[in-house]
């Protein structure tokens, strides 16, 4: 509709550009055009101009479209199933063992070492091994009702949950501006007489400064739940997140670091704290029997024992179990970690240098020197001063396939306002942060193309073109 307006506005305009504004004969038509011929010579002219414009205009649309066609979504996360997981896959299958069995035991030790940790224990998600590590460590401890934990105010929200869900308060503390990890500065402030513990969480791939908060806990005698579903295999001063605390616990499922489908793993230097956690997954049963080894090869006084107790509940517990097919996948993954470390923080460098010429309008990652980073994703935060915003650069990048995702939200949530109120105020950089910031991937199946696709996809945005 805009186009045949805009033609026939200009037809327009050559007939009175001809009629006002040119000098013609009338009587004699030999040699002399009428006024009705110029003006056709002129339409035919300026038809011709804008057939050459609307051309231009379909070819450099048809090249965007091409380019689109070209480009699959580039998703935040994905999964290329190797040889490697086919291998351990087919051992599943062949053995048809499925419950837990020595792929999952291998997987929990494997895991383990990765993270300087003596004892790993496998669950069917990270929420699950949150859950049950403050469910142990209350039950060790003698936590109440109502008891506290530290959270930051920006996670996601199943950090904050499962402290609901085991009857005790989280409160909040705000976010370093640099690296959206909970602020060591902020933590004392909110410590009262029913404190009880702190969950650090290592956001989107880079370690808390973990430090400080140590130094906190040993002060007030504060346990310390390491929340590293976003952080795997990465190290703080030459230490691995996972190392530091109580109970950590991780995450492998989809579109996080290691992708086992579904699956979450706790791990701890404790051997009592990781015999009640495998309890805790197993509906509270009796550490006697826990699967279905612990009856082999033992003694007729052992079994005696095993076989009065085999269905003993001691606790309440959970089916938080995950089964040797995602252990397989796990252990497949495991064998290619140092390609896969390697290959996010490529991308992420990247992307980086890449997009330095819009970083004047965006925060970009950055990393601690005293610390690794592996990106689980790319996040980044719209600054004051783009003349973009947020939902307007978001919106560009899905339309030409870079899928997106909220930086976290968590405070602003309709259950949170519902349970505590609009409290999201009192955590200023939290909230500038959930409000302006969102994260792409970084995974090590994007390709080149895909990678220059993103960074060229800023670039266009930010100067109008797109």
């Amino acid at each position: 509709m805009t186009t045949n307006n805009n033609n026939n506005n200009n037809q327009s305009d050559a007939i009175n550009k001809i009629i006002y504004n040119k000098p013609h004969k009338f009587g004699d038509n030999q040699g002399v055009k009428s006024i009705v011929d110029i003006a056709l010579d002129e339409i035919d002219t300026v038809d011709s101009k804008n057939k050459d414009s609307t051309q231009i205009n379909l070819t450099n649309n048809q090249a965007n479209q091409d380019i689109k066609k070209q480009i699959k979504q580039i998703g935040v996360g994905n999964i290329i199933i190797s040889d490697s997981e086919k291998k351990y896959l087919q051992q599943v299958i062949d053995t048809s063992r499925i419950s837990y069995g020595p792929l999952s035991k291998r997987f929990e030790q494997d895991f383990a070492k990765l993270h300087d940790s003596n004892f790993g224990v496998f669950c069917n998600s990270g929420t699950s091994a949150l859950h049950i590590a403050l469910a142990a460590l209350k039950e060790v401890h003698s936590w109440e009702n109502g008891d506290e934990v530290i959270v930051p105010a920006l996670t996601f929200i199943a950090t904050s949950n499962i402290i609901i869900h085991n009857n005790m308060k989280p409160v909040f503390v705000d976010i370093e501006q640099d690296t959206y990890n909970i602020d060591p500065k902020r933590i004392e402030a909110a410590i009262t007489s029913k404190t009880k513990a702190i969950i650090p969480v290592h956001l989107f791939g880079q370690p808390c400064d973990m430090d400080p908060i140590m130094e906190i806990a040993k002060k007030y005698n504060l346990k310390i739940i390491e929340d590293s579903c976003e952080t795997v295999a990465a190290r703080y001063k030459g230490k691995a997140v996972g190392s530091f605390g109580d109970i950590s616990c991780f995450s492998t499922y989809v579109a996080h670091f290691l992708v086992t489908g579904v699956g979450g793993l706790c791990l701890t230097n404790n051997n009592e704290l990781a015999v009640i956690l495998r309890s805790l997954m197993n509906h509270g049963r009796d550490g006697i029997y826990l699967n279905i080894d612990d009856d082999k090869n033992k003694t007729d006084e052992e079994m005696k024992e095993i076989i009065a107790k085999r269905f003993s509940f001691v606790r309440l517990g959970h089916s938080f179990r995950a089964t040797e097919f995602e252990a397989a996948m796990g252990l497949g993954q495991l064998d290619n970690i140092n390609h896969i470390i390697q290959k996010r923080r490529d991308n992420a460098q990247i992307l980086t240098s890449g997009l330095q010429s819009v970083a004047k309008y965006l925060q970009l990652p950055i990393r601690k020197d005293d610390r690794e980073h592996n990106y689980m994703m790319y996040p980044i935060v719209v600054k004051r001063n783009s003349h973009l915003t947020k939902e307007e650069l978001v919106n560009k990048l899905e339309q030409n396939k870079i899928e997106t995702r909220d930086l976290v939200p968590l405070l602003n949530q309709p259950i949170y306002h519902q349970l505590f109120g609009n409290v999201e105020r009192n955590f200023p950089i939290a909230e500038f942060v959930r409000k302006n910031g969102f994260y792409i991937g970084c995974h090590q199946y994007l390709s080149q193309n895909e990678l220059q696709h993103i960074i060229d996809t800023f670039r266009k945005i930010f100067s109008s073109e797109i």
